[in-house]
């Protein structure tokens, strides 16, 4: 390489460097005075400017040289997840529920056997999960029924985590055993899931959507969600599926499933045109080495604590809405539908799309299929979680169709407002938005004789 190509080289990298790096000091700004769950005013406005910044940096991406694409998503990618280390969880409390589950489980315990309040588990407590000699009337800080002040919420309640979440907070508790730790946690995951999405995407730039997306910084990292490991293996395991490694690909899946149960949805992918063609041997391994990774991950558990091991999950399904005469989800259904209904028509519709992708999907592009199927039953159900699409950014990483982080932006906005009527504003929007960038693509697809196929122009070197 020449001087002047050198030269040449850094100038077109350099907006983009510049673009990310007021990303990273924005980031670093929201978690540390932008806000938290008990004073989330000045929080749209960080994340907004967030946002900016993001979309910023991926159109300069576009005009990098392609030999130098890869380390600069990497390096990004790292910038982002320090910024989410610069202060302790600022929306969130679940990591510290990790940090008890993993502490309950190195003293020999199941974590399903006990809740946290529990007094026979009182030798496990500590002042970072339960305070004392203050008021405890934090954002993150509740009373026990005794009494005792406790950053873990639900304490009266058994852990709803599955196995594989489980195994992970115990290998977590050696290396600190506390909330640095579980965060540290989180963005190890979050820049290891760049990496594999480079693997996978053939150093794609497309990989940025997700190692700058500053959703990854926060819900990722700061709040250090579980989450980001089930996204891990749900790439990871789509990528062996579309080599055609089955068993490895399956095992991965399951493994993901294992960890919070959402990446579920990702397996009509990995069946995708399944039903196009005779299915073969080939074509059920992946979901059934899926299943069966699946009920191996809980073997050890089940063995220990039966049907324990469903923890606080039934309940927790009950809680947050999924129960009929209690619906707090299905928010856009709800608009034409009864309470009665309406998770009928979720379920019908979602069957639906599961059918169109085993039938038409494409098995060598896995995560097309499974964008679609996730992406869908979060519009359909409309949480109030963001976090739980992390799923989608990574699934749009792989497949470049950008709209769909429309969705997690609609399950952050909705966390912080909160109400029926924002549920059905942020997700209407979220789905229009989506449908009107599908059309979009298909009319310049079509106006350009498919040379756009799969990616509108501004994502065609994202």
């Amino acid at each position: 390489m020449t001087a002047r190509q050198g030269g040449s080289g850094i100038r077109a990298v350099l907006p983009c460097a510049l673009a990310l790096t007021a990303l990273t000091a924005s980031l670093a700004l929201t978690v540390t005075v932008g806000g938290t769950l008990a004073d989330r005013a000045r929080l749209p406005l960080w994340y907004a400017v967030d946002a900016a910044l993001f979309a910023l940096a991926l159109l300069l991406l576009r005009k990098a040289p392609d030999r130098q694409v890869a380390p600069l998503v990497l390096a990004g990618s790292v910038l982002v997840a320090a910024a989410g280390l610069l202060a302790l969880p600022r929306t969130s409390d679940d990591a510290y529920r990790y940090v008890w589950d993993g502490r309950v489980q190195a003293a020999g315990v199941s974590p399903y056997a006990h809740t946290p309040d529990d007094p026979a588990l009182r030798r496990l407590r500590d002042p970072g999960l339960f305070p004392v000699g203050d008021r405890c009337t934090a954002w993150d800080e509740r009373r026990t029924a005794a009494g005792d002040c406790t950053r873990i919420n639900r304490p009266a309640v058994h852990t709803a985590y599955p196995p594989v979440a489980e195994a992970w907070f115990l290998v977590g508790h050696p290396f600190g055993g506390g909330i640095r730790g579980v965060q540290i946690g989180g963005a190890l995951l979050a820049v290891a899931t760049t990496g594999v999405l480079l693997a996978v995407g053939g150093r794609s730039r497309r990989a940025a959507l997700w190692g700058w997306c500053p959703g990854v910084a926060v819900w990722a990292v700061n709040d250090a969600h579980v989450d980001t490991l089930g996204a891990l293996l749900m790439v990871a395991g789509l990528g062996f599926t579309a080599r055609r490694r089955a068993r490895a690909g399956g095992a991965l899946l399951g493994a993901a499933v294992a960890t919070k149960l959402l990446p579920a949805l990702a397996l009509p992918g990995a069946a995708a045109g399944l039903l196009s063609r005779r299915p073969g041997r080939a074509d059920l391994l992946p979901v059934a080495a899926a299943l069966g990774t699946f009920a191996a991950a809980y073997l050890p558990y089940l063995a220990v604590s039966g049907a324990g091991v469903l923890g606080y999950l039934p309940g927790y399904l009950r809680e947050e809405g999924y129960e009929q005469g209690h619906l707090e989800r299905f928010g856009l259904l709800r608009l034409v539908l009864s309470d009665r209904w309406a998770p009928w028509a979720a379920a019908l519709v979602l069957a639906a799309v599961v059918l169109r992708v085993l039938r038409r999907g494409d098995p060598a592009r896995p995560w097309q299929g499974a964008l679609l199927v996730t992406g869908t039953a979060l519009l359909l159900v409309a949480p109030s979680y963001p976090w739980y699409g992390l799923l989608v950014v990574a699934l749009v990483a792989l497949d470049g169709r950008w709209e769909w982080l429309a969705v997690p932006a609609a399950g952050q906005a909705l966390y912080l407002v909160g109400g029926e009527t924002a549920q059905r504003v942020e997700y209407g929007a979220a789905l229009g938005f989506v449908l009107g960038a599908a059309l979009l693509r298909r009319r310049l697809s079509g106006a350009l004789g498919g040379s756009v196929r799969g990616a509108a122009p501004a994502m065609t070197k994202v």
